[in-house]
């Protein structure tokens, strides 16, 4: 991980000197938090099979419309952080009705090379929070679509205390497996189910729980994706800190 590492404090300085210039013209705000958790599912895959449990930190900084987000996944088997993401994201309101997000992702996994994915989403303000992701991997499975379609909804149960329910579908457009050899195939990939519930300590501490299942969505997505026939679960439990 030792180019990530190194492109990860470039980011850092950056964003640390360009944050009190920023400040006096856009608004700079952030979270730290850590999660602690069952499995490590991503995309309906259980990355964590010979963890008992998995740690995951991260942290976020948006100064105006951009957000540079890093993620990672410490393995309570081997006690390493086995992946670190760096995400570079712009969102932008484009009516009342409508907004737009694009980034890139950067993936360090241990084991596999780095790779990249490109990312357009489109959500609706509206009833249930529609939005449309579709992710592009432009190096290591270049050629790979990867899209979401996701709906939440967050009911207010009492003062600071808030349950949030959602649901998602995705459709692989597979272009390489993840051995890197050709496997060109479309099929419908993964759904999920999750819901939460969100306490706010004070104005910029909060703790959360969850549930999320993934199921496979197609025959394709067991014989050619290599989903769990039987799905996945994972439950776990967060802090987080605004500043």
């Amino acid at each position: 991980m030792k180019k990530l590492s190194v492109l990860l404090v470039a980011a850092v300085l950056t964003v640390s000197c360009l944050m009190p210039v920023a400040a006096q013209a856009v608004e700079v705000s952030g979270d730290a938090y850590v999660g602690v958790y069952t499995n490590y599912l991503w995309r309906g895959y259980n990355l964590s099979q010979d963890d008992a449990f998995v740690v995951q930190p991260g942290a976020d900084v948006t100064v105006g419309g951009f957000t540079l987000s890093w993620w990672g996944n410490m393995s309570e088997n081997s006690g390493d952080m086995n992946e670190v993401d760096l995400t570079l994201d712009y969102s932008k309101d484009i009516t009342d009705l409508v907004s737009v997000s694009v980034g890139n992702i950067l993936y360090d996994v241990d084991g596999l090379s780095d790779t990249n994915e490109l990312y357009l989403g489109v959500s609706l303000n509206t009833l249930l929070s529609p939005s449309l992701t579709i992710y592009y991997d432009y190096q290591e499975f270049e050629g790979n679509v990867f899209t979401v379609l996701s709906v939440g909804h967050s009911i207010e149960l009492a003062d600071k205390l808030a349950l949030n329910l959602g649901a998602a579908a995705s459709y692989f457009a597979m272009d390489k497996d993840f051995t890197g050899t050709g496997s060109d195939e479309n099929f419908l990939h993964n759904g999920e189910l999750s819901a939460g519930v969100d306490y706010a300590i004070n104005d910029q501490l909060s703790a959360s729980a969850s549930l999320l299942y993934s199921f496979s969505l197609s025959d394709d997505a067991e014989d050619i994706g290599g989903l769990n026939s039987d799905g996945e679960a994972a439950a776990g439990v967060s802090v987080s800190l605004a500043f």
